[in-house]
């Protein structure tokens, strides 16, 4: 008698160096008419299983999931889920998916050259760039519009002093945070200290956005630190947890930054700016339209760039498996 309780099928990918695990089967049907509504079901009946397919020992703290689901106003649809929150919307996750999409033959160049995708955070469209051969290269994201949330917000970070930043929203909150001023290189050997440092101003931004109503209920800030070298080029590095930072450029936090730069008349609405991880592996971003909502100005970005397939395999969860459930050692 087999001891295998669940099995998820599942396909890894990676952009820019920041995975997305595809989960393609094994996880019940939810209930909604929206994106949003099938991933607020899922929080509530089957929480349990996003450690469970993410963490240790399967995964790691980094791993974003994603669960594709049905979708009445779009092509597809999906929901992101990740080590400590829910995400609206994610960048590098939905170039991800465009990834696995052709890899399965879900799209592929007779399919078309876009797709809509729905997420908890509105439809955003996909272009897509196939090569000579008929494989996927780059993909270009618009994503849902970019706004200011809070403008030169100052917290008091312990040990550090005053931090002055921009919350930016775009499909997530983003706290820009310059590095240069604090000393702190973005290079992958300063890893740890950029983990340690964002944490702190990342809890003072916390406990200084918590009920305003600018944040709309959604998860606190994410530090989204910056070098600017030149003029249209940056190096990007985003905290989100002591233990946890984005791999990649960040894509919405690549649109915030941005539309923030639009707003802060840094860059002209005409130019692209390309932005960097640490390794040196960009995304490129420019603006696609401006709108207005209730009053404020949105900044449609569009951000581009590639993901690689990593893995192919099933999850297994065994019914004695005293870790079954995953875990975090933080």
């Amino acid at each position: 008698m087999t001891r295998i309780a669940a099995a998820y099928p599942y396909i890894d990918t990676h952009t820019a160096g920041h995975p997305t695990r595809a989960i393609l089967g094994g996880i019940p049907p939810l209930s909604g008419d929206s994106v949003l509504a099938q991933r607020q079901d899922f929080e509530r009946r089957f929480d349990h299983l996003r450690p469970a397919l993410l963490h240790e020992p399967r995964g790691h703290a980094a791993m974003v999931g994603l669960i594709p689901v049905p979708s009445r106003v779009a092509d597809f649809g999906a929901i992101f889920i990740s080590s400590y929150v829910y995400l609206g919307m994610c960048g590098h996750g939905t170039i991800g998916l465009a990834r696995t999409l052709a890899f399965t033959g879900a799209i592929s160049p007779a399919t078309g050259d876009s797709f809509t995708l729905e997420t908890p955070a509105g439809v955003v469209r996909v272009d897509l760039d196939w090569g000579p051969d008929g494989e996927l290269a780059e993909v270009a994201l618009e994503n849902v519009p970019a706004f200011m949330g809070i403008p030169g917000l100052q917290v008091d970070v312990p040990g550090l002093g005053p931090v002055t930043t921009d919350v930016v929203y775009s499909g997530m909150w983003y706290a820009m945070v310059a590095a240069d001023p604090l000393g702190l290189s973005l290079e992958p050997e300063n890893v740890s200290a950029a983990l340690a440092l964002g944490w702190r101003i990342k809890q003072a931004i916390s406990a200084a956005t918590d009920g305003r109503a600018e944040m709309r209920g959604l998860p606190a800030p994410s530090v989204l630190f910056h070098s600017d070298p030149a003029r249209g080029q940056g190096r990007q590095l985003l905290v989100l947890a002591p233990n946890k930072y984005d791999r990649s450029p960040c894509g919405t936090g690549t649109c915030a930054r941005m539309a923030q730069m639009l707003i802060r008349g840094e860059l002209d609405e005409t130019e692209t700016y390309r932005a960097e991880n640490i390794l040196g592996v960009p995304f490129t971003a420019h603006l696609a339209r401006k709108t207005v909502a209730d009053g404020v100005t949105g900044y449609s970005i569009v951000v581009c760039g590639r993901a690689f397939l990593s893995a192919q395999g099933t999850i297994f969860l065994e019914k004695d498996d005293p870790l079954s459930g995953g875990f975090l050692a933080r």
